[in-house]
């Protein structure tokens, strides 16, 4: 039986489906709480990892140790890098990287873990197509784009920046932690998807938008795990 770890950085992310699953057993690791339990049918683990790239490791890390979950969810909201995507929208991944790591001296391409011998971390196909598929059914009003994560401890709100990013890792979304999930589900070998609802475009005006549209993008997100989880 598949037993899924959803993960969201903040509080706002995970909320919604804590209230909505029922809750068979609450450890606490790491400082986190980890909510065992069933949504929607399915066999579930929902955590607030906490904010960025070492949080969200960690995470992965006792999801995979303790729960032994078969497939990682990462839910939540992000800052649009693709003109294609507007606030509200869904990101579901097909890879992610590491938009700061830089270990270009020593001969290796931008964005590419020393020693590790992967750049990007590709998401299960599978999951990609559950994903698609119901996001579709349930929130069809939204546009749905299968793209690349890009993560690094840095809240994007410049222009300048988001251009690089887009320059340099042609990414379609940028936050803090899907890239290190992805990079401890794939050490760990466990299928993972990334789920990111449109919060801000990443540029001048993403420090008055996100406040403004960060409850709603999050939902959106709870919507589609919700529905996702039972077909997985």
């Amino acid at each position: 039986m598949s037993r899924i770890g959803i993960i969201g950085a903040m509080e706002l992310e995970v909320e919604t489906l804590k209230k909505e699953m029922k809750v068979t057993r609450r450890v606490k690791k790491a400082g986190m709480e980890f909510n065992e339990g069933e949504l929607n049918g399915a066999q579930v683990v929902v955590v607030r990892s906490g904010v960025g790239k070492v949080n969200a490791a960690l995470c992965v890390q006792v999801l995979v140790d303790i729960f032994e979950v078969t497939h990682i969810i990462n839910t939540g909201v992000a800052g649009s890098l693709n003109a294609k995507l507007d606030i509200g929208d869904i990101l579901i991944s097909k890879t992610a990287l590491h938009h700061d790591v830089d270990a270009t001296n020593f001969g290796y391409p931008i964005g590419e873990v020393p020693q590790l011998g992967i750049k990007e971390f590709p998401a299960d196909e599978k999951m990609i197509e559950l994903a698609k598929e119901t996001c579709a059914k349930v929130l069809p009003e939204l546009h749905t784009l299968v793209g690349r994560v890009v993560s690094g401890d840095q809240f994007i709100a410049e222009k300048a920046v988001k251009e690089r990013l887009i320059n340099v890792f042609q990414g379609d979304c940028c936050e803090m932690e899907g890239a290190s999930i992805a990079h401890g589900a794939y050490l760990n070998d466990v299928p993972f998807v990334i789920l990111r609802a449109i919060s801000d475009k990443a540029d001048d005006s993403a420090q008055m938008d996100y406040p403004t549209f960060e409850k709603a993008a999050a939902e959106h997100c709870a919507k589609l795990v919700k529905a996702l989880v039972p077909n997985i």
